[in-house]
């Protein structure tokens, strides 16, 4: 049962934006903390920026503080990642993840269970 799916990945040239999507199942989107990661080629997964659902406090790495933005609309029972000023290194998957407890001060993968297959963001120089 497919409980998140990404979409809004794309081509964009360096400075450009883009905004990803990952709308969830209801059951899913009742999780604790939802956390957008990335994946470059060679390299780990690392967290992007997570959101408390029961308080919306937010966590951005510090590689994409004050460009990315994190949010929800619980209507839709989707959540946003918006990109701006994107940079080459910014190339990677993305995945949508959610966890059941409150998020952590140190997200870390381990700490979330259900995971979205992922959409490609490549940045041109």
């Amino acid at each position: 049962q497919v409980q998140l799916v990404e979409s809004g990945g794309g081509s964009v040239q360096a400075g450009g934006s883009l905004r990803l999507s990952c709308v969830a199942s209801a059951y899913t989107y009742s999780s604790g903390c939802m956390a957008w990661f990335r994946q470059a080629p060679g390299k780990g997964r690392e967290v992007v920026a997570t959101i408390g659902r029961r308080d919306g406090s937010t966590y951005y790495a510090d590689s994409v503080k004050g460009r990315f933005t994190i949010s929800e609309e619980n209507a839709k029972n989707t959540l946003y990642l918006q990109m701006n000023g994107l940079k080459p290194e910014d190339t990677a998957i993305y995945y949508c993840a959610a966890a059941w407890d409150y998020c952590s001060a140190a997200p870390a993968q381990v700490d979330f269970g259900r995971w979205g297959q992922g959409t490609q963001v490549t940045v041109s120089s």
